[in-house]
């Protein structure tokens, strides 16, 4: 990796910028315009006849629009003129293409950071993560990185989205019904977990990309908070006024349902996997890398992410 001290991150493409977790980085960069010379991103033709209002909007933003196909070495390349920093935010089932948008972004003129799509749970965090099935892909991205003699880079990990995390969706894999006022616990109730808001994750973004030196070539581990089962299930019961039912998902069932879906080859391997390692600790660290980039008080706290949680599934139950 270069040597010498890291220059700024001043003009930016987001590769993924309207999808789950891009859209919320794009938002939180755009919030700050000011900051930087140009935010570009990169995106294909049907995202811009399906997206049409969103992508407008990015335009009125001063965003600039750049229409191409991600997997085209020439679009890609094309994209990255003008451009110092590239922001991935794309989705797991195309983690292993970075590996391209690698290696152009190394032989580039002007890229000299990446973004991994990584806003997740560290994939190195103990020797055992080597040997994670849902990490493979981003490990070889991350492989693929460290060889480039001219791109820096910056894992920003965030473990876990409180806001994926604090709904109901996951049923025996842990979760949180408003409607029903029921939980469902992984392991027992002092499981603690790191958490980030998703909307947090596109603050952290920015203020890593506003913060080069205190994020470069390093695995920044950031969070909005940590809380155990326990806590989150009294957040929930204290601003619902009301007592929850709550039932448990022991470790050894947990295990045994990992174990049947990888076996069965269902979606739902991934997220058991993912669900085992942050109840045995994986999320957990000495200490937090939010005072590097000047991300103390502005992340989302519990109550916070709680409200948010309330709020989101009352609508949908309008």
């Amino acid at each position: 990796m270069p040597a010498e001290s890291p220059a700024a991150c001043k003009k930016l493409l987001i590769i993924g910028a309207t999808g789950l977790i891009g859209k919320f980085i794009t938002e939180a960069l755009v919030q700050n315009t000011s900051k930087f010379d140009r935010i570009a991103i990169l995106t294909s033709s049907a995202t811009v006849q399906n997206k049409a209002q969103e992508i407008e909007n990015l335009k009125k933003e001063g965003v600039d629009i750049i229409v191409g196909d991600v997997t085209n070495s020439k679009d890609v390349v094309e994209a990255y003129r003008d451009i110092d920093t590239v922001i991935s935010a794309v989705g797991r089932d195309v983690i292993e293409h970075q590996v391209e948008l690698i290696r152009l972004a190394n032989e580039s003129d002007t890229v000299h950071r990446f973004f991994p799509s990584e806003y997740g749970t560290d994939i190195e965090y103990s020797p055992a993560s080597a040997n994670e099935k849902p990490h493979q892909k981003k490990l070889i991205v991350r492989a693929a990185i460290k060889k480039c003699d001219k791109l820096d880079y910056t894992y920003v990990v965030t473990g876990p989205y409180a806001d994926l995390c604090l709904g109901p969706m996951m049923g025996q894999l842990g979760s949180f019904d408003v409607k029903k006022k029921e939980a469902v616990l992984l392991g027992d109730d002092d499981i603690k977990t790191s958490y980030t808001t998703m909307r947090d994750v596109g603050k952290l973004v920015t203020l890593a990309a506003l913060h080069p030196d205190a994020s470069r070539n390093k695995a920044l581990k950031v969070n909005s908070f940590t809380a155990t089962n326990l806590e989150i299930l009294q957040e929930f019961e204290k601003q619902t006024g009301s007592k929850w039912k709550v039932s448990y998902t022991s470790m050894d069932q947990l295990k045994k349902i990992e174990k049947e879906a990888w076996s069965s080859g269902t979606p739902m391997a991934t997220g058991a996997t993912l669900r085992r390692i942050w109840a045995e600790g994986g999320t957990l660290y000495e200490k937090r890398d939010n005072h590097l980039i000047e991300a103390e008080n502005i992340v989302d706290t519990l109550e916070d992410a709680v409200a948010e949680a309330i709020k989101q599934q009352t609508k949908s139950m309008i």
